[in-house]
């Protein structure tokens, strides 16, 4: 019976001891959590409705993000990065023009994009574009000519996929692919990866056969920059979370047009996208003027582009 209750006794302290072994373990499993934003600032963030910066600011604030991809940043009053940085307490890329801000520590300066440190000490990489605007493809399948573009009376109309695919490829192809060799260079191969920003292209995950069936878009297009991101090993954030591009069409372009506006078409044009081993998103929210058409709400809002805000998880 002594020898029993010894044996017992023994094997309580054993586990005791595992448990005990298994609470640190656990403990650097946990994951970090970082939250990144593709924001198109429209002109500074100061002409939509005449907003002051810090309308901005808020904007960020609200969408509680640790790294914002800028776009737009220039205003009639001078380029407005390193005063957004300021108000916000946050580090930039030092005009080196891949107009990023972090709360991170910046470790360098890459061609449109940064090296940062999280709060874990791993380091990622964040990529920050604005592709070009003109021609656009869905005026040119539609045949619109944008009253605030400076090329309207400047645009080829079309008809087939594969002449937007071709346009496309014209207007963006040489960028992205610059891109895309800059982040293929990387060193470290697993590291995070992120790229972000105004793509001035839909998606081929939403312009599909669906939607052209139901007339959300005039015809399915294959877009070659978002199969170029998905061929380099990205993944679409917004559409990991919602897959279904009928129920969830996200729409960031435009804001500031009606859905019957004969002189738009509403579409999603700015996305975040991933790659990097265990690197894994769990919640993406469109940034906007009502609840309607957006997740995370600021009134009056101060552009003309609803942002993308996409939280991430990371093992330590």
């Amino acid at each position: 019976m002594m020898k029993a209750v010894r044996t017992i006794i023994t094997t309580g302290i054993l586990v005791a001891h595992g448990m005990a072994v298994v609470r640190p373990l656990h403990a650097q499993t946990e994951a970090e959590s970082v939250r990144v934003m593709s924001y198109n600032l429209h002109r500074g963030g100061v002409v939509m409705l005449k907003q002051p910066l810090s309308q901005t600011v808020k904007a960020i604030q609200l969408a509680k993000a640790d790294i914002v991809g800028i776009q737009e940043t220039r205003s009639p009053r001078g380029d407005k990065l390193e005063e957004l940085a300021d108000l916000l307490g946050w580090n930039h890329d030092m005009g080196k023009g891949s107009n990023i801000l972090t709360r991170y520590e910046i470790l360098k300066p890459l061609y449109r994009g940064v090296k940062v440190k999280l709060d874990s000490g791993r380091h990622a990489y964040i990529f920050n574009v604005h592709l070009s605007s003109h021609p656009y493809q869905p005026y040119q399948l539609l045949e619109i000519r944008p009253r605030w573009h400076k090329h309207t009376n400047d645009i080829t109309f079309i008809k087939t996929e594969a002449e937007a695919i071709e346009w496309a490829k014209k207007a963006r192809g040489a960028e992205i692919a610059k891109v895309l060799r800059e982040i293929k260079s990387l060193p470290d191969k697993q590291a995070p990866v992120l790229v972000l920003g105004d793509f001035n292209e839909p998606s081929h995950l939403d312009w599909t056969e669906a939607a052209a069936k139901t007339g959300r878009h005039p015809i399915k297009v294959a877009y070659p920059t978002s199969t170029e991101m998905a061929k380099a090993g990205f993944t679409d954030a917004y559409r990991t979370i919602y897959p279904d591009e009928m129920k969830n069409p996200g729409y960031t372009w435009s804001s500031f047009y009606k859905f019957d506006d004969p002189t738009t078409h509403h579409d999603r044009i700015d996305f975040v996208y991933y790659k990097g081993e265990d690197l894994e998103v769990t919640d993406v929210k469109i940034v906007g003027e009502n609840q309607e058409d957006a997740d995370i709400v600021i009134s009056p809002y101060p552009s003309d582009h609803r942002a993308v805000v996409a939280t991430f998880n990371l093992p330590e």
